[in-house]
């Protein structure tokens, strides 16, 4: 019967591992150490977490198999005591461009939560918190729209959701309202469309069609009353426009600017979320910057003069156009077009950047014999790169332009990625953009802050979340990782940070019971907080967790319940080596290839050199046990 209190593994022949049998004990900190090559990495992740992941993904239904990577069975005989394992391997964490590091380490779901559930609205236009909005005074601002203005009033009672929404629209027929918007298009409640339930849709009833004009506030007060009602609070005044899109103002019982009329429909943790269309910043999509042509790739050498092809797009071939333009400019405005492009003046730069405005200049052009002349403002190259972008299909002409394109932060969000409605709600002083801004340290600070700036009833609502996002920024404190901004994109994160901070959601998880595999942790680390990742790792190993470490630092092999040492030269590996093998392993023999600690067995430790001819010495410098 196999022992249960150690991980037995038989014949392991993985890659270049030779036929070896090792038992490591569960429920302690073991490192595997030695020279590069030897096998560390074969076994503890290509045979050990291997195994446990197979045989674990072995026990799901085939229906769950079907959404997982099954890894191939390992090179061994025989393996037994294993528990389902998690690997946390040097690599980044994700590509995304919308992943972060408060996003993968889901301290930003909570930061959500919190600021639906506690966050002050505050207008914009005044810097005062928003307050309820009555009946009344909707009434008086649509009555001081000018006179004989035509509005359909709308109750939003499905805005981005997804459904099919039958039983609602036949409810509604039933209660006498006649037609309905869906999705910016209007129905008939007899001839309801079939929604698909897979995408999102906007159903707004149509409540009232109003026209303003004195003496209708008693029924504009009952339709506002009505539609507030069937949409939880929320009612839309949407006005025909002369040009475009119809205006749509929206009216809240429970969040609205009196002064500027700017509404926040309803603060939900979606409204705080840049994956989401509802609280995603509509210019840059949530992601927080955008693409602009960039003033330097477009001149990216001063020292040339326009002729010689300083405006880069215009090198190629040296066009005859290109350059009749250039002098044609040159004698509207009277200078040189040899001179070189730093020597020019600024609004003559600017003219050829951004054009000439509504000034007029007189081109002549000669295309093979046949001239013309024209007299034309001057679109100037980046508002005609930036048109020709917007307008093209062309896969090859958008892969040309982005040659010259940099990003920057969005102005609209100014880099916070959310629309203007979820940056007004605050905590503090502070909305959610500005605080995923701040380092992990800062952040656990103003965690901190938190309960004092808000009232007893709210500090009752956020104390379970406030735990949640205190110990998940302890825990990134706790393996060094205080330096790096939540906003971090995931994808500019080293090896090292990355596994980092996968070892610091496993230990929020609280897991018991798992076989952890972990490849080289200290590495990027600095020296000083080394102590602070290993007990991490000692966490991870009281919970009840087994936890295997392939490392090099001496401090860790030092700080390890158990080491495995492989490879050739095993067994002392410094000067002190026999003290700290005989105090780990009780002067047991070390973990390897059969090789064993001489000086922890009461033997002579071969000195360099001192090793039979023909084989490698065991240990790499003066043991102090002889």
């Amino acid at each position: 019967m196999a022992d249960l209190k150690k991980i037995e593994v038989r014949g392991a022949r993985e890659h270049n591992l030779k036929n070896i049998d090792v038992d490591i004990p569960r429920d302690q900190l073991t490192v595997i150490t030695g020279l590069s090559g030897s096998g560390k990495s074969s076994l503890a992740f290509d045979t050990i977490y291997a195994e446990g992941q197979r045989r674990y993904v072995e026990s799901l239904s085939a229906y769950a198999r079907q959404f997982l990577d099954m890894m191939q069975k390992p090179d061994m005989d025989h393996i037994s005591g294993l528990s389902p394992a998690i690997s946390i391997e040097q690599k980044t964490t994700s590509k995304n461009p919308r992943s972060t590091v408060a996003t993968v380490t889901e301290i930003y779901d909570y930061m959500r939560l919190l600021f639906a559930r506690v966050g002050t609205p505050y207008s914009p236009a005044t810097g005062l918190p928003i307050e309820a909005q009555q009946v009344q005074d909707m009434v008086d601002r649509i009555m001081g729209m000018e006179e004989g203005t035509r509005a359909y009033l709308l109750a939003p009672i499905v805005r981005d959701r997804k459904g099919e929404y039958r039983k609602e629209m036949l409810e509604l027929r039933k209660q006498g309202f006649q037609r309905v918007k869906v999705d910016g298009v209007f129905y008939e409640l007899e001839t309801p469309p079939a929604l698909d339930k897979k995408f999102r849709h906007d159903i707004d009833v149509v409540v009232d069609r109003i026209v303003v004009r004195a003496g209708s506030e008693t029924r504009l007060a009952d339709s506002l009353r009505t539609a507030l009602d069937l949409a939880d609070g929320i009612a839309i005044l949407e006005t025909a426009a002369k040009e475009g899109d119809p205006e749509r103002i929206t009216f809240s019982e429970n969040f609205a600017c009196p002064v500027s009329g700017f509404t926040i429909p309803e603060i939900e943790p979606r409204l705080f979320s840049f994956n989401a269309p509802f609280g995603a910043c509509p210019s840059c999509d949530g992601l927080g910057h955008e693409l602009f042509f960039d003033e330097r790739l477009m001149v990216p050498d001063v020292t040339l003069s326009l002729a010689d092809g300083a405006i880069a797009p215009w090198r190629k071939g040296k066009s005859p156009y290109f350059l009749q333009t250039i002098e044609a400019i040159a004698r509207h405005y009277g200078f040189d077009p040899k001179a070189q492009w730093k020597d020019l003046p600024v609004s003559v730069q600017e003219v050829f950047l951004r054009g000439s405005g509504a000034e007029e200049i007189a081109f002549r052009y000669d295309e093979g014999g046949r001239v013309y002349q024209v007299s034309r403002v001057f679109e100037g190259v980046i508002p005609n790169m930036e048109r020709r972008y917007r307008e093209t299909d062309s896969a090859w002409i958008r892969e040309e332009f982005e040659r010259y394109q940099n990003n920057r932060p969005c102005g609209a969000c100014g880099g916070h990625r959310l629309r203007a409605e979820a940056l007004a709600v605050k905590i503090g002083g502070l909305h959610v953009g500005e605080v995923v801004q701040m380092s992990i340290r800062q952040a656990y600070d103003w965690i901190g802050t938190v309960p004092a700036a808000l009232s007893t009833q709210k500090n009752e609502i956020a104390r379970a979340i406030l735990k949640e996002i205190r110990e998940r920024l302890g825990f990134l404190n706790n393996v060094g990782l205080d330096y790096l901004t939540l906003s971090r994109n995931a994808g500019t994160l080293s090896g090292g940070e990355s596994q980092r901070i996968r070892l610091a959601s496993q230990i929020g998880s609280g897991l018991t019971g798992v076989l952890y595999v972990l490849d080289e942790p200290s590495i990027g680390l600095h020296q000083r907080d080394n102590s602070r990742l290993l007990d991490t790792l000692k966490n991870l190993r009281d919970q009840g967790n087994t936890v295997i470490v392939v490392e090099h630092d001496e401090e860790a092999i030092r700080e390890a319940d158990y080491v495995l040492d492989i490879g050739p030269g095993a067994g002392c590996m410094a000067a002190s080596c026999g003290l700290w093998h005989a105090r780990r392993n009780h002067g047991k023999p070390c973990f390897g290839q059969g090789n064993i600690c001489r000086a922890a067995a009461g033997l002579p430790c071969r000195k360099n050199g001192a090793g039979k001819k023909g084989r490698q010495s065991r240990d790499r410098g003066q043991c102090d046990r002889q």
